[in-house]
């Protein structure tokens, strides 16, 4: 089939159809609605501020939600303490329903076996978009590709997505319009289909690790700034979307606060272009599932780094059996544990038994934090 047969055959024509997968190359780095923005934003004197993403249960809500895209501010660590503050000047933040927009975008919890009905509302936006599923079988227009489905979704307008959950499991879901622009603006989120049945852990927790080309947050919001995507230059590295210290922050961070003897569950999941080896200190673990799959008991083993690919999603298990304290969990490419020239930083949380909350070290990190309660 010709290139001028496959257009007409799937509906698609101009350059709009082709946004979703051409070719990044450095003369062409922004579109024209792109370069709008940015001088738009140049002209904006304030945006929304992200908050954390929060866990949306779609059973309760009858199987629907709507998603907004919603232009934002966000701060991986808003503090002068330990690099600080860490900003990207805008982003293109979900926001479900009548929450707060995030960054991760919210958390979409379902059961298997139930249905989602996933309405895009972009009516505010000034850039289509569109959202792709991972983790689910569904029927061909539903699958969020502009360029092979011939659905995409313009500034104005709404569009309702359908998506069973019948791949038990923790997945991702982004934007798939522009992919490698719009993800890097921080549209993503995890898509999580809890079995039949399904026994939550003591401690349970959803994260998200991602490295950052912050050039483009800059230029898009009129700042001096410069991005190729062919020759990214990552220099803000999250865990949640934060960066380390403020990951540590019991409201706005990620910490994995445990009790001694709980099972503890991190569902962890790569929403960034490069990999990253997850080290827990003092801790072993195993993996139980990967992108959704479960892996028989026979094949498990004892580990303490966990090497996530992009989009890949590791489940792991341990018990907070060590000796109650503060121990680290980052990534072992040891330059994204900084921010800017500043280390420790970036791609840091940590496991923090209850039993040392009271102690002068973890006093001493709450204020590198921000954290005042």
């Amino acid at each position: 089939m010709s290139r001028r047969e496959f257009v007409a055959a799937t509906g698609l024509t101009g350059s709009l159809a082709l946004a979703g997968c051409q070719a990044p190359t450095a003369s062409t780095r922004l579109t024209t609605t792109e370069q709008g923005e940015t001088t738009a934003a140049s002209q904006s004197s304030s945006l929304p501020t992200t908050s954390p993403p929060q866990v949306v249960n779609v059973d309760e809500q009858g199987g629907e939600v709507t998603m907004r895209t919603v232009a934002s501010k966000h701060m991986p660590h808003p503090g002068e303490s330990m690099g600080g503050p860490v900003e990207l000047p805008k982003v293109w933040a979900f926001q479900a329903d009548d929450r707060e927009p995030s960054v991760p975008g919210p958390i979409l919890r379902t059961t298997e076996g139930e249905d989602m009905e996933v309405t895009l509302d972009n009516t505010d936006a000034s850039m289509p978009h569109t959202i792709h599923f991972h983790g689910a079988r569904k029927t061909w227009e539903n699958d969020g590709v502009p360029t092979t489905t011939g659905i995409t979704v313009p500034p104005g307008e709404k569009h309702t997505y359908e998506v069973p959950a019948n791949v038990p499991g923790t997945h991702l879901y982004h934007c798939h319009f522009q992919t490698h622009r719009h993800m890097e603006m921080g549209m993503f989120g995890i898509f999580r289909v809890d079995p039949k049945g399904y026994e939550e852990a003591d401690k349970e927790h959803f994260l998200t690790v991602r490295e950052w080309d912050s050039g483009l947050h800059r230029m898009m919001a009129g700042q001096d700034g410069s991005y190729d995507p062919l020759n990214r230059q990552p220099d803000v590295f999250t865990v949640n979307g934060k960066s380390a210290p403020r990951t540590l922050h019991p409201e706005d961070g990620s910490p994995i606060i445990v009790d001694q003897g709980d099972l503890v569950r991190l569902h962890i999941v790569n929403v960034g272009y490069m990999s990253h080896p997850m080290h827990i200190h003092n801790h072993r673990f195993q993996k139980v599932e990967k992108d959704g799959g479960t892996i028989p008991e026979v094949a498990r083993h004892e580990e303490d780094v966990t090497n996530i690919a992009p989009a890949e999603r590791h489940t792991i298990e341990f018990e907070a059996n060590a000796d109650p304290g503060i121990y680290l969990m980052h990534c072992h490419k040891v330059n994204h544990v900084v921010n800017g020239g500043s280390y420790p930083g970036g791609m840091l949380t940590g496991i923090v038994y209850r039993d040392v909350m009271d102690s002068d070290i973890f006093a001493e990190l709450m204020d590198y934090a921000g954290y005042e309660g």
